[in-house]
């Protein structure tokens, strides 16, 4: 089997919060920590309000900028009144990733058991971009990140990965 060797990719963060700034973000900055740990280059991140105007204004530039492959956003997935992230990213994806969501929650039963039930993260792609959608824990970050984002975003990653589909999402 040949070798393959790492690619890297440039990922946006979002952190969605009305409380959260730069000095107290716990999960964007971990999620950062991660992404450059593993050898992927953050280009950018930021903090915006659970509004679903703010955040798919902030999303759309990203997906329409041709150098960033990969957005995580952190916060808004529960199920509170001010909790819009799927509802905001949802009309912006060309395909959803279902299985992302599904899996998720299922790691997350091993710490959590039924609580993870509120949790309605999601991940698609728009625009030859991944998306993925997660909640504002920091737990729930570190999991999403360790047990499952970074396999997918690591092209040596076998029998396959997010990374190898990358050349092919703009197929007509």
């Amino acid at each position: 089997m040949t070798e393959r060797n790492f690619i890297p990719l440039n990922i946006a963060v979002l952190v969605v919060s009305d409380t959260r700034t730069d000095a107290d973000d716990i999960s964007g900055t971990a999620l950062i920590e991660r992404i450059r740990e593993t050898g992927h280059i953050p280009v950018e991140k930021l903090i915006v309000p659970d509004s679903i105007y703010a955040i798919r204004s902030v999303v759309s530039r990203w997906i329409a900028d041709e150098a960033v492959q990969v957005i995580i956003s952190t916060g808004g997935t529960g199920v509170t009144g001010r909790d819009g992230t799927p509802e905001a990213i949802e009309p912006l994806l060309d395909k959803k990733l279902d299985g992302f969501g599904e899996i998720f929650r299922m790691i997350s039963y091993q710490s959590i058991k039924t609580s993870t039930i509120q949790s309605r993260a999601i991940a698609g792609v728009a625009n030859a971009t991944y998306i993925f959608c997660l909640p504002g824990s920091s737990g729930a970050c570190k999991t999403a990140w360790d047990d499952l984002i970074k396999d997918q975003l690591d092209f040596r990653t076998r029998p396959c990965n997010l990374v190898q589909l990358m050349p092919r999402l703009m197929e007509k």
